[in-house]
């Protein structure tokens, strides 16, 4: 009977070891969905927006280019939003354009349009992880967060540039991904992105995006006024400037069909 009793014992301490640990990882899971739930929340019903942009790219060396843009953006209800960035300085990409439509459960849809060569080419999902029109920022950073692209885990809390925030690991479920995950600091105050840490399929860090000089709109929606992507893997960046936003503009899905490219003039 003491044996018996010992064998209990013994199981039920090894029960106790091992199914807390089970238990934490969902509820790391849970909570990070929740997070980003929140996040997801927080932005959403500003209808479409049109903004006035400039990308600053910055090679090893600092030397600097700037280019000027707009982008055009649309919410869909019930799947990934569309957006439109029409290139307009300097001369040798103005008329440059480029259309995304995200997608929450298939493959977003992408198409670039060069002046240079007057055509259109649909970015397939292999090469979505490459550079847009040479900046640190990939094709696949251009699309909208949905929260069925990934799945979700609560790290920690910790303070980022004087903000009390939640880091969450986010890994892509597409399998052309750029990302094996990513690391995201949102703010507990407003449940905004302060920070974004990429990590590549080796699982090394490629590049951190932080955001700076957050404005309000509508009494609801924040929107970053300078965010700077920074490669640590080249000591490239670039950075993306919020000149102005415009909310309400009346944009349709009209505006965001293929032909607009050749229209954004």
């Amino acid at each position: 009977m003491r044996h018996y009793l010992q064998i209990l014992l013994f199981s039920l301490c090894l029960a106790v070891l091992v199914i807390p640990a089970w238990a934490d990882e969902q509820v790391a899971a849970d909570e990070g969905l929740r997070i980003s739930t929140e996040r997801k929340a927080r932005d959403t019903g500003w209808g479409d927006t049109e903004a006035q942009m400039t990308m600053v790219l910055r090679d090893a060396r600092g030397r600097e280019s700037r280019r000027e843009m707009r982008t055009l953006t649309l919410e869909v209800v019930d799947d990934g939003d569309k957006a439109l960035t029409i290139f307009d300085e300097p001369r040798d990409v103005r008329g440059s354009a480029f259309l995304t439509h995200t997608k929450t459960l298939v493959p977003d849809e992408q198409w670039l349009f060069l002046p240079a060569v007057n055509r259109v080419r649909r970015i397939v999902s292999r090469n979505k992880s490459g550079p847009f029109m040479g900046s640190e920022f990939a094709y696949e950073d251009l699309s909208s967060f949905e929260l069925e692209k990934f799945s979700f885990r609560y790290l920690r809390s910790e303070t980022l540039n004087g903000e009390d925030c939640y880091v969450v690991e986010q890994i892509p479920q597409d399998e052309f991904s750029g990302y094996s995950r990513m690391l995201v600091w949102i703010d507990k105050s407003h449940y905004r992105v302060q920070q974004i840490e990429y990590y590549d399929r080796r699982d090394s860090l490629l590049k951190t995006l932080t955001m700076h000089d957050y404005q309000l709109y509508q009494d609801k929606f924040w929107r970053p006024h300078r965010m700077e992507m920074v490669n640590a893997q080249n000591q490239k960046s670039t950075s993306m400037l919020l000149n102005e936003i415009l909310f309400e503009r009346g944009l349709t899905n009209a505006d965001f069909d293929q032909n607009a490219l050749q229209r954004a003039r």
